[in-house]
């Protein structure tokens, strides 16, 4: 037992460097999100007013929404000068961005099974590292999967609202000249939002991970309870059944995303 304390203190502690890393990434892709957010709101809002103002000049008081709207677009403009300066100050000081830090992350998985190579471990040992590591396994997949979710979610919503607002709009026929314009910039995000949904696949990339996901909780679920396939006498035997399950999902999920990065036309002819 002492000769192993020293080498599983040092495994515990680059899984630590791991959760660390994955956290960190994960707080910076929250704080891109709201530069996003407030860099959207910051350009819709001022232009949004301007269109609509114009639009019903002399038909329509757009006084009371304006001194709502007004205010509310600028301070998503201080919002996000001020975030654009926390993120000045810290490219400078720290040079934190999403692919550094996944970069890290990588370094450190991979430190931790150099280190686990070279200790000696018996190949039980080994499996059963690689169990610990299949909850972040699924928190990538699981998150991956939303993302791809959410994005299709917002395209279909750009589809179907800017379908009706177009036919609506295309209904009258004396429309004055600034709806003409909406009109035209409502069916060029229609026809983009349809061609980025056919052309990546979103819907289909979200469903695959989430599958993969379920697939791997299954697996991890069913040993955990001893049930079947793990239901076996020698626990041995049921972790190395269950390295073998995990991976191969893992590799047919890899298989999938090339299939979807491939063409129409690559994935008719692989077919």
């Amino acid at each position: 037992m002492t000769t192993q304390a020293g080498p599983v203190e040092r495994l515990l502690g680059f899984k630590e460097d791991i959760l660390r890393a994955q956290e960190a990434i994960r707080v910076r892709r929250i704080q891109l999100r709201l530069i996003r957010l407030f860099t959207l709101t910051s350009i819709a809002g001022p232009l949004s007013i301007y269109l609509l103002t114009a639009s019903t000049w002399r038909s329509i008081d757009m006084k009371p929404y304006n001194l709502i709207a007004g205010p509310l677009s600028v301070a998503s403009i201080i919002v996000l000068g001020y975030l654009l300066h926390l993120e000045e100050i810290r490219e400078e000081e720290e040079n934190q961005t999403v692919q550094r830090l996944e970069l890290d992350l990588e370094l450190a998985e991979e430190r931790r099974r150099l280190y686990a190579s070279q200790v000696g471990l018996s190949l039980n040992q080994r499996q059963y590292a690689y169990k610990e590591d299949i909850a972040g396994g699924l928190q990538a997949y699981r998150r991956q999967s939303s993302h791809y979710r959410r994005v299709h979610n917002a395209f279909q919503a750009v589809i179907i609202i800017g379908s009706y607002a177009t036919t609506a709009a295309a209904s009258f026929a004396d429309t004055p000249a600034p709806w003409k314009w909406i009109t035209v910039g409502i069916s060029f995000s229609v026809g983009t939002a349809a061609g980025f949904t056919g052309y990546y696949k979103y819907r289909e990339r979200g469903y695959y991970l989430q599958k993969t996901a379920d697939d791997i909780e299954h697996q991890e679920n069913a040993f955990d309870l001893g049930i079947y396939p793990y239901d076996g006498d020698d626990p041995e035997a049921n972790l190395s059944r269950l390295a073998r399950e995990v991976e191969s999902l893992r590799v047919e999920q890899k298989r999938r995303e090339q299939e979807l990065d491939q063409p129409h036309e690559g994935r008719q002819d692989s077919a």
